[in-house]
This record gives C-alpha cells, sequence and structure tokens, in this order.
C-alpha cells in the first residue's frame, strides 16, 4: 500500500513538471525592449528585427504591441535577398529622451494589422529610358541605367552618362514619382515645371549629384559609369530599398566592383547607401557644387559635409553623413571642367562595405527655412546615427 502511494505521487510530481513547462512554453511572451540613451525624442528611426531574435519562423503574422498604450505598432515585413522568405519587421517608435519603451511580440491577422499610405516608393523606369526612382514623403531621387549610358555612346538624343545621384525637389508629402512621369511622358505636363508639387531642376551631369562615389588617386577622381542591373527590394509604409549592380570600373590601373543596396525611410532626407566594393581601401562620396555660388562646410568629428547654395528663386542645401566608423574627412574638389566640382566625404571601406547617409532640403518644401537650420538637423542626424536606439530581448 505504501509502494502505491509512493508510486502515487511520483507519478502527480511527475504530471505536475510535464504540465508546468508545458504551459511554460505554450505561454511564454517575448517583449523587446527599445531605450534611447539621448537626451532627445526619437522618432521616425526604423528599428529591424530579425526572425533569429524573435525566434519565429513566419514573420507574415507577427504583430508588435505596445506594453503600454496597448496599441498595434505599423509594420513592415521585408524579404533582403529575394529568396521569398521574409527576413527582417521594421516599425518606427517613438521614444521619449533617456527613456525605454516595451513591446509585446503578438500574433495576428492580416486584418488586425495596422494600415497606411504607401509613401516609401521607388521603381525601374522604362518609359524614361531606364531611370531607377525611389522617394519618401520628403525627398525624391533617380539614377540612371545602361540604355541612357548607351545612348550617350551611339550619339543618340536623350541619354545619361553619369552615376551621380539626381535630387527631385518635391514639397508636398504623397507620391510624385508616377504623377510626374506619366504627365512628362503623355506630353500634359513636364516634371521640370514646378506647378505646386515640386520639380526636377537639379543638374547632374558627370558629377556626383548628391553621393554618388569616386575612387581618388593622388589628385585625380575616377568614377564608374550607369548602373547595369536592378532588383527592387521591397516599397511600402516605412521603407522602400533596392539593389544596384555596376559593370567593373578602373580607377588608374586598379579594378573596382561595386553593387550597393539603397533604402529610403518615411520621414527621413537622407537615403542610406550600402556598397560593397572590391579593390580599393578608401572611397568618396560627392556632392556638386554646380555653379559654386553656395558655400561648402562640414564637421570632421561629427561626420558629415554639406553644401548650402542658392537654387532658383529658394535655397538648397546637400549633405554626405557617416558614422564614425567610416567617416574620415571632407574636401571641397573644385576643377574647371564641366560638372567636376564636387564636395567630398571621405570614408573608410571595411571588410569591402561602405555605409553612408546622401540627402538633401529644399528651402521652398517648408523644412528648412535657413542654412542654420539645415545645419542643426545634420548635427542631430549625425548623434542619432553615432548612438542607435538600444534594441533587447526580454
Amino acid at each position: 500500500m505504501k509502494q502505491l502511494k509512493r508510486l502515487s505521487k511520483s507519478i502527480l510530481f511527475f504530471l505536475t513538471i510535464v504540465l508546468f513547462f508545458s504551459c511554460s512554453e505554450k505561454d511564454k511572451v517575448t517583449i523587446i525592449s527599445v531605450k534611447n540613451p539621448l537626451n532627445v525624442e526619437r522618432s521616425f528611426e526604423t528599428v529591424e528585427l530579425t526572425k533569429s531574435l524573435l525566434k519565429v519562423e513566419d514573420l507574415s503574422t507577427i504583430g508588435i504591441r505596445n506594453t503600454e498604450t496597448k496599441k498595434l505598432e505599423l509594420t513592415q515585413t521585408v524579404d533582403n535577398d529575394g529568396d521569398g522568405v521574409l527576413d527582417i519587421i521594421l516599425f518606427q517608435p517613438q521614444i521619449k529622451a533617456n527613456s525605454e519603451v516595451t513591446f509585446k511580440i503578438v500574433t495576428v491577422t492580416e486584418a488586425e494589422k495596422p494600415t497606411a499610405p504607401e509613401l516609401c516608393y521607388s521603381r525601374f523606369v522604362p518609359e524614361r529610358t531606364d531611370d531607377y526612382t525611389w522617394e519618401n514623403n520628403k525627398v525624391a531621387f533617380r539614377v540612371y541605367g545602361p540604355t541612357a549610358q548607351k545612348m550617350i555612346e551611339d550619339n543618340v538624343r536623350g541619354g545619361t552618362l553619369s552615376s551621380g545621384v539626381d535630387a527631385w525637389l518635391k514639397r508636398v508629402e504623397y507620391p510624385v514619382i508616377n504623377k510626374w512621369y506619366k504627365e512628362t511622358t503623355e506630353g500634359t505636363g513636364s516634371y521640370h515645371k514646378d506647378t505646386g508639387e515640386g520639380l526636377d531642376d537639379f543638374h547632374v551631369g558627370v558629377s556626383r549629384g548628391v553621393g554618388g562615389i569616386a575612387a581618388k588617386v593622388d589628385t585625380t577622381y575616377y568614377y564608374s559609369k550607369n548602373y547595369t542591373k536592378w532588383r527592387t527590394i521591397t516599397t511600402g509604409p516605412l521603407r522602400t530599398s533596392f539593389y544596384l549592380e555596376y559593370e567593373n570600373w578602373d580607377a588608374a590601373g586598379n579594378t573596382i566592383k561595386e553593387s550597393r543596396v539603397i533604402s529610403l525611410d518615411l520621414g527621413q532626407n537622407f537615403s542610406k547607401f550600402n556598397i560593397s566594393l572590391e579593390g580599393v581601401k578608401n572611397i568618396s562620396a560627392g556632392l556638386t557644387l554646380h555653379e559654386k555660388d553656395g558655400k561648402v562646410f562640414g564637421n570632421k568629428e561629427k561626420g558629415w559635409v554639406s553644401y548650402w547654395q542658392p537654387h532658383a528663386d529658394s535655397e538648397l542645401g546637400t549633405a554626405i553623413i557617416a558614422s564614425k566608423d567610416y567617416f574620415v574627412d571632407f574636401e571641397t574638389y573644385d576643377s574647371k571642367g564641366k560638372d567636376l566640382s564636387n564636395a567630398y566625404a571621405h570614408l573608410n571601406v571595411t571588410n569591402n562595405q561602405v555605409v553612408y547617409y546622401a540627402g538633401f532640403g529644399w528651402k521652398k518644401s517648408g523644412q528648412f527655412n535657413t542654412k542654420q537650420d539645415w545645419e542643426n538637423h545634420l548635427n542631430a542626424f549625425s548623434e542619432r546615427i553615432n548612438n542607435p536606439l538600444e534594441i533587447s530581448l526580454k
């Protein structure tokens, strides 16, 4: 009888342990902490969470709920490598100065997910040779492809030979890319004229535009030509990103291999350039000086160089910013050659990678009224990229 009682107790104990661990696994909750170490409020900064961090197999059913407000955050999932499997989930938390916010990872249906307009957008533009163009609610850009290059090489009118980055000056928050191209190609309007939304009156030529790269050998800068391949990675409410590949190019006998992923997030004036390079240890990202009637200024310690210039009936600031891991120095390069004068940020290439941000602020858009406003923004942006939000799993 005693043996039977001991056996019953053992079985009961075993079942209790099994039930405990079963409940623990079933009721396990994943909490993400986002900490702001700076003495300023943070917003419009994108947090990336991976499957491995969240310990999930499928990001398509994941929601992120603020533990204080109980509200679901606006999210966007991204397949970075194009293999059909989602790799990261994005959201933009609002975090007060020197504070920490926690978020609960929950399972949601598609109908439960918050939605927002797709303001971060990019696409290949075959109707205008082969531009690749991207925008968000603040700014827009474009680069040029192989067809535009071949037209120049074959003396066909309308081509463009440049690896510089064009700036589209928009002053509305809604998307303009498709509208402007449609009006121009159909002859019902032109993106070179401002009818209240902005315009493209930013000349690039062979310059670096806003963020094109060059390799400096002795006192000479060498450039690549137009991109040769493209792939859209994502568009959405929080980010657009895409991949570009370039034909190997020469810098005084050195062969350089280049590809890049460019991304632009909601609320930002700067595109992020993540460039893969072989054959070079340092690279320079440039800003065209146009008529040389503006002012080049920078801050080596904070990692930025800028050009503020008169622009038609307004003013325009362009800039390159990089973290302390990459930024070395800056230089004003003045040349008598057409479009060859640029302000350059000199950057380290680390493990065949360089990361920097390039963008602009147009006075007529209402964002920056003075050069000082623009400079304040550059210093604040630099502080953020050198002190990123701290993400941890609880």
